[in-house]
């Protein structure tokens, strides 16, 4: 099922990782900072910077002075949170926690070995995920409330454009644009009520006390975000999920009982309540997904290339047979236009591709429409058969503003939005008392004003 990621600032990311592995602390705890009147402790700086030698990551400096500068910038974003009484949604929070959690379980394969791996019990850890993830969110909003405002006209984009100097012109590789069409195979009526019948087998045994639901998922779910964290879905709100599971996840009352089976376009679902909380619930389910055979996915296949035939042939455009034909509900009321979930842009370059997507166009031209094929569809963990027309190849270049205006705007817009809240940073630094104790101070910082 799927489950939101959330962005984290350098600050934020910073102390989660400190979080992320053991650090011996055999320094003494001083205060190397003071920022308002929260202290920056060497430990928090050894912490982090051990955990960065630990994974092999560097900054560009002195560990020394960057780490305690952006602890110390952090700082500044949760003063001001508390002035514009900026608060995370404690559901949300919850929900990322537990899915960081669910992430260091499935890895390290038990809860135990989680918790003798960060060297700490897991209702710690817990509570420590829990501050990093909600100070993420309260610095992100804050953040947003001082660019929201950044919006880049056509001159602002050509003015910025002209002002690069030539080797900071980036260099676009080649990209493609596609449309796609795509059935998902029949399957077979036994192939169906096979899958509800262990459905209703495993509720059954759950129901007479016989199995335990979270063991059930372990072994047999196919959802393989969930499945070794006992079908655990964490907290989420109504919106999180596909409409069906949703009304049927947050109707459950009784811990004890299993719903019945809900079907969605993943497959088939049973679904165990864990817990509820103001608009968000906690559920555990297994889904089983129907197989689909070679011979239907043979047939499949003929019914798309002999659909192709016709398109080629010119009795009706690639764009109505999308519409009317795909069962791909992404893009078939789209014109089949296939969307880089990256960029929200209708370009890809070709390792942003499906693999088998990406197969098919890098021999083709524009215009040309690929015979039928097999593909998997990854968001849904089944195959299903396509076609795919190239529609447009533009080749590797130097950005330009005809062909690349948008990554131009976006270029544009962040580098606004850094020079905005560097800005702020240096006026806040001004504001706030900052204390750095000696054998700290000797840096090039990022920002002006700390050495006051």
């Amino acid at each position: 099922m799927k489950i939101r990621n959330v962005m984290i600032p350098a600050a934020a990311c910073m102390a989660l990782c400190a979080i992320a592995a053991p650090v011996k602390r055999n320094v003494v705890d001083e205060v190397a900072w003071i920022v308002g009147d929260e202290p920056i402790f060497r430990s928090e700086i050894e912490d982090q910077y051990a955990q960065m030698r630990s994974e092999g990551t560097s900054v560009a400096g002195d560990p020394y002075c960057v780490i305690p500068e952006r602890i110390a910038v952090e700082k500044l974003y949760l003063h001001q949170a508390k002035i514009d009484t900026v608060e995370a949604p404690e559901g949300q929070v919850q929900g990322s926690v537990d899915k960081r959690l669910a992430f260091f379980i499935n890895n390290f394969g038990s809860r135990e070995k989680v918790e003798e791996y960060f060297r700490k019990p897991y209702a710690q850890l817990r509570e420590q995920l829990l501050e990093v993830m909600r100070n993420n969110y309260i610095i992100e909003q804050v953040q947003h409330n001082l660019t929201k405002d950044v919006k880049a006209t056509p001159n602002d984009v050509r003015k910025y454009f002209s002002t690069l100097p030539e080797d900071s012109i980036p260099y676009v590789p080649m990209q493609v644009e596609a449309q796609i069409i795509s059935i998902n195979p029949v399957i077979p009526a036994q192939e169906i009520e096979d899958v509800k019948a262990r459905l209703r087998d495993y509720a059954d045994r759950v129901n007479r006390g016989e199995s335990e639901f979270s063991t059930l998922a372990i072994m047999n779910s196919e959802d393989d975000g969930s499945a070794m964290q006992g079908g655990e879905l964490g907290y989420q709100s109504r919106s999180s999920w596909v409409p069906e599971f949703a009304n049927v996840a947050f109707n459950l009352n009784d811990p004890k009982k299993v719903s019945r089976i809900v079907e969605t376009e993943y497959g088939y679902h049973i679904i165990q309540l864990i817990d509820k909380r103001g608009d968000q619930v906690n559920v555990r389910h297994i889904l089983l997904t129907p197989k689909v055979n070679e011979k239907d996915l043979r047939e499949a296949t003929v019914r798309l290339d002999s659909l192709r035939k016709e398109i080629v042939a010119g009795k009706f455009p690639f764009e109505d047979a999308a519409r009317y034909v795909s069962q791909d509900k992404d893009t078939k009321n789209n014109r089949g236009v296939m969307v880089n979930p990256q960029t929200g842009s209708p370009r890809f370059e070709m390792q942003e591709l499906p693999p088998e997507v990406a197969r098919r166009v890098e021999m083709m031209k524009p215009g040309d429409v690929s015979e039928a094929f097999i593909m998997k569809d990854t968001k849904r963990n089944k195959d299903i058969v396509a076609i795919v027309k190239l529609t447009s190849r533009v080749p590797g270049h130097k950005a330009n503003l005809s062909d690349d205006y948008n990554m131009l705007k976006e270029m544009y817009e962040a580098k606004r939005k850094e020079e905005i809240l560097k800005e702020w940073v240096e006026r806040k630094i001004k504001d706030t008392y900052v204390k750095i104790a000696d054998g700290w101070q000797n840096c090039e910082f990022e920002y002006e004003g700390w050495i006051k």
